[in-house]
């Protein structure tokens, strides 16, 4: 995933299509067919706030993820930290050498997951392994990783850390999620050392070398299936660098489709197309076999393993008519950002109300620092998600989309039981709720009941196709809870 700026205008649009990962409201969609693989994405549907963290040896430097290593003339691969960084070689070998003294002895999951379910996260997604092939896991394919025989944290009680924190978090009833990442940068399979890197693909022609493209896809098979077998359930596998994937002669994959508009100053795509089929298929069976139901998410690769379809960094304009989740970034970077600014509780608590409405989830990321802490800005946000949920939560959880989805400023989601939310979402100034709130196209049904979460039964009238709602003055002064406030209806017309 690629680092980018954060802003107070980048999280109120969300609208980083140029750096997104291509995926795209009218994005291709294969549904599953595998019953289990349904049943658990319906329950996904429901679980609505997840928890991603990006977190590998590069936060020493405090530099974005991996794409340093990367020759590709963008902003987030510049090189800026390391001895000589205009010294590609030494640079990599110095950002390599970080695995070296990394050492998160401050590192405490169960702080982490405490916070995460307090504010409403019902999952964690963390990154077992980043494009630069750094695994935060014990592999015993590599020893480039955490507790690698020169690290000096390998004999920490925690560290293997993704164990760690895949139990801290089921201890508090989310769900595991790993994300891995296809391309490995330090693989000698993927970037042989025999020829320099020449871009984020494979260095080498897979086709012509199929004994080196083989051991590759071993490789990777074998690195996965470790985690599918010894981090006990693992409910979502989700895997970046969607480059890394079969392209049939005439078709590209989704990621590539999405990459058109990305071209240097001659006009010619910066990226080239190699088929890199890392036999997908093949994989998420023997996946199955190890985690039944396992929820796969290759990323901006069209076909049926893409179980749920990811925005980066933004919020689609419009309800999707699949399973789909926005991975938005909290503050900083998706990796850490030294003195980050974090976005504030009214932003945060309105983007998870504008996704939900519109049927979606939230991936909200936090990026742990080198001593294994979060700052205290991040602390300080969920904080701001757990108040509002203790008032709201019900409204969030287990409901789906219902049209118009968004009507001015009230937005709406239902249960399967056909009790629906009114979400009446303030502007940032503003802290007394309206005397009427007023509803167009949908209307209670005869004898419902509609009140106000945190507060009580509230006064109705119907009013044309729609319906008004008095809000008396004791909670117009004195609201529930900030940012949002939502009126409950027990059936519609």
């Amino acid at each position: 995933m690629k680092n980018c700026l954060f802003t107070i205008v980048g999280v109120l649009l969300l609208n980083f299509s140029g750096w997104s990962q291509a995926i795209h409201e009218d994005e291709r969609y294969v549904p599953e067919t595998d019953p289990l693989v349904l049943e658990k994405l319906k329950q996904w549907q429901g679980l609505k706030f997840g928890l991603l963290m990006h977190w590998g040896a590069y936060s020493q430097w405090g530099i974005v993820e991996s794409w340093s290593l990367c020759p590709e003339e963008y902003g987030w691969c510049v090189r800026t930290k390391g001895s000589d960084p205009d010294n590609y070689f030494t640079y990599k070998q110095e950002y390599e050498n970080l695995a070296l003294t990394f050492n998160p002895v401050n590192f405490n999951p169960e702080k982490w997951a405490k916070a995460a379910k307090a504010a409403g996260m019902k999952y964690v997604v963390f990154t077992t392994k980043h494009h630069d092939g750094f695994s935060m896991f014990d592999s015993k394919y590599t020893d480039y990783k955490i507790n690698g025989s020169k690290s000096i944290f390998r004999n920490h009680p925690k560290a293997n850390v993704t164990r760690e924190i895949f139990n801290a978090f089921r201890a508090e009833g989310l769900w595991a999620g790993a994300y891995f990442s296809k391309p490995d940068w330090h693989s000698e399979y993927y970037w042989d050392p025999k020829y320099p890197p020449r871009d984020r693909n494979v260095n080498y022609e897979p086709e012509a070398n199929p004994e080196r493209w083989q051991q590759f896809t071993d490789f990777t098979h074998n690195q996965i299936l470790e985690l599918l077998t010894d981090y006990g359930k693992v409910d979502i596998l989700w895997l970046d660098g969607g480059w890394v994937a079969k392209t049939p002669k005439g078709r590209i994959t989704d990621w590539y489709r999405g990459q058109l508009g990305e071209q240097n100053t001659n006009g010619y795509l910066k990226h080239r197309i190699v088929n890199q089929d890392i036999k997908m298929d093949e994989l998420v069976v023997k996946a199955r076999e190890k985690q039944p139901g396992l929820i796969v998410v290759d990323r901006a690769v069209y076909g049926k393993n893409q179980n749920y379809l990811t925005p980066e960094n933004r919020v689609p304009e419009k309800a999707l008519p699949y399973p789909w989740e926005s991975c938005i970034i909290s503050g900083g970077g998706w990796s850490h950002t030294f003195g980050a600014r974090y976005m504030s509780g009214y932003q945060g608590v309105q983007m998870l109300v504008d996704i939900v409405a519109k049927g979606g989830n939230l991936l909200l990321n936090i990026a742990p620092g080198p001593d294994g802490t979060w700052q205290q800005g991040a602390y300080d946000l969920l904080q701001e998600y757990a108040d509002w949920m203790e008032v709201n939560a019900e409204a969030i959880y287990e409901t789906h989309a219902i049209a118009p989805y968004k009507e001015g400023k009230v937005a709406m989601t239902q249960k399967e039981d056909g009790t629906t939310y009114f979400f009446y979402m303030a502007d940032e100034k503003e802290t007394t709720m309206p005397r009427e709130i007023r509803v167009k196209s949908l209307q209670p049904a005869d004898g419902a009941k509609v009140s106000l979460l945190g507060g009580g039964n509230l006064r109705w009238k119907k009013d044309g196709d729609g319906f008004v709602v008095t809000i008396p003055e004791k909670w117009r002064k004195n609201p529930p809870s900030n940012y949002v406030w939502t009126l409950k209806v027990t059936g519609l017309r």
